[in-house]
């Protein structure tokens, strides 16, 4: 599993398919935070797709920095190797990606193969969905009741997400930050509070975010 404070990977499983002047690209592809994990996906889709010619794969493992591919009998560089460049091109790490292919009785040539394979994961990888990871820390920020307007909008404008909130004699919201974040965000809700809010790091975790939407 990364250990980086902020990565990109895919959020879920997925299968697509590609047909190609007749034969079949099946691709699946999915988070794997080890090269266990890899191996072992690998190893149920080649029992699944058995009776498949090739079952071509690549999958790139942040820790270590590990990243694997097969051609699986396709002609040299013409299928694993696109595959990895595919997902190294996306910029993601912890995720692999088989594709299985049925030939459909013409041959694709080099370059058609290239693009069958790499056109197969770049579609797995689009509808698995890429998220951006970000080790986050967990502040709980306790406050009266006369602040926690101020405080909720200070948080939204700032780009801060509150995880949650308690109700109780004063209102204790969980707020989510980046770790290079946290000490301004300490900063900024004494500023605002007059030093009234009671503060403490509770936990320190992984906040997904889709790429594309506004991290906090």
């Amino acid at each position: 599993m990364s250990k980086k404070l902020i990565y990109k990977t895919v959020a879920r499983e997925s299968e697509t398919l590609l047909v190609e002047k007749k034969s079949k690209f099946i691709s699946h592809v999915r988070p794997a935070a080890t090269e266990a994990e890899a191996l072992e996906y690998l190893a149920e889709i080649r029992s699944r797709y058995a009776d498949a010619r090739h079952n071509v794969y690549a999958y790139v493992i942040d820790e270590n920095n590990i990243f694997r591919y097969s051609d699986d009998g396709e002609p040299s560089g013409t299928a694993g190797m696109p595959v990895l460049d595919t997902i190294r091109k996306s910029g993601l790490v912890d995720v692999v990606a088989v594709i299985t292919r049925y030939f459909g009785g013409t041959l694709l040539g080099t370059g058609g193969l290239v693009r069958a394979y790499s056109g197969s994961a770049k579609m797995g990888i689009e509808k698995s969905g890429i998220i951006i990871r970000t080790m986050s820390d967990i502040i709980s920020a306790r406050v009266s009741y006369d602040l926690v307007g101020k405080l909720q909008y200070t948080l939204a404008n700032d780009g801060f997400t509150v995880e949650d909130t308690v109700y109780e004699n004063d209102v204790t919201f969980f707020i989510s930050s980046p770790v290079s974040d946290t000490d301004r965000l300490m900063a900024r809700i004494v500023d605002i509070t007059g030093g009234r809010a009671e503060l403490e790091k509770v936990a320190r975790k992984y906040i997904n975010h889709e790429e594309g939407l506004r991290e906090s």
